[in-house]
């Protein structure tokens, strides 16, 4: 077994979390009986942890304060600022300092109040926080932080097109808007599209045609990521859509969109592993 330095392995200790109508988590930790302290602890604590990339060292911890409730569990909160950096917290008992820390395992997630997320306008910089759980069965929670968003409220895959429906939130749509389909590794590849917006300058819908998304292309596979440009003045910067603001943390392999065959291309919408929407044309 490869542990973390300073982790205790074969731990099973477990923690409800509840997230509420701010974006407030609280979590509640469950020790057992004899571990329980008999005082407020005022070393304990909750350990939230940035994931690293893969071969680099943690360099983002984020340490809560955990108090006893009168239901003998610790309590700690989440509250909605500072907002988390953008990755996947892994979740943490700190008994006290210099001891071993305790990776947790989820008990109850009360995700409840993000299911209709998408319903409430949110401000720039949009902040998301979802917990879940790991693929090796550990709390985590996944957070997205970014200056605005595109929130896809409906994708419908036709023969030979798609239309999608999306909400921006943080930012506007501005004269001299549009879509932006860019090809991945493409050099610059650019689709421009002309959105369809509604009066409140928030909500849009577009259309991409799959005859375009494979002309010229030859045989494998390319990715086209998509955007909106909120408008054409200077510095104005595009916007990733995809789907965030509910509380599934992961789409990819949860949310699959019917393919099309395009002439010798096979054509799919399909969420990225930081759910955003891109196209993938696949070419034999």
């Amino acid at each position: 077994m490869i542990m973390e330095p300073g982790t205790a392995s074969g731990t099973n200790l477990r923690t409800d979390c509840t997230v509420d109508t701010d974006g407030r988590i609280s979590f509640a930790v469950q020790l057992p009986s004899a571990a329980v302290p008999q005082s407020p602890p005022t070393t304990a604590h909750l350990l939230l942890r940035l994931r690293p990339k893969k071969g680099q060292p943690e360099k983002t911890l984020h340490a809560l304060d955990l108090e006893p409730a009168e239901d003998g569990r610790l309590r700690a909160v989440l509250d909605p600022q500072p907002a988390l950096a953008e990755g996947r917290w892994d979740v943490y008992l700190l008994p006290e300092p210099g001891a071993p820390r305790q990776r947790l395992r989820p008990g109850l997630r009360d995700l409840r109040t993000l299911v209709d997320g998408h319903r409430s306008a949110r401000r720039a910089p949009v902040a998301v926080r979802i917990p879940y759980v790991t693929k090796d069965g550990y709390l985590a929670v996944r957070a997205w932080l970014r200056a605005a968003h595109a929130e896809v409220e409906g994708v419908d895959v036709r023969d030979r097109s798609m239309t999608v429906r999306a909400r921006l939130h943080g930012v506007s749509l501005a004269e001299g808007a549009s879509v932006r389909l860019r090809l991945r590794g493409g050099g610059g590849t650019v689709l421009d599209l002309v959105p369809q917006v509604e009066h409140d300058g928030r909500g849009f819908r577009f259309t991409a045609e799959f005859g375009e998304l494979v002309t010229g292309g030859g045989a494998g596979s390319r990715v086209w990521d998509l955007f909106v440009q909120p408008g054409s003045a200077e510095g104005t910067a595009p916007v990733r859509i995809g789907r965030l603001l509910d509380d599934v943390a992961d789409r990819k392999e949860i949310f699959v969109f019917p393919a099309a065959d395009v002439g010798a291309s096979v054509v799919r919408p399909y969420y990225t592993v930081d759910n955003d929407l891109s196209i993938l044309a696949d070419r034999t």
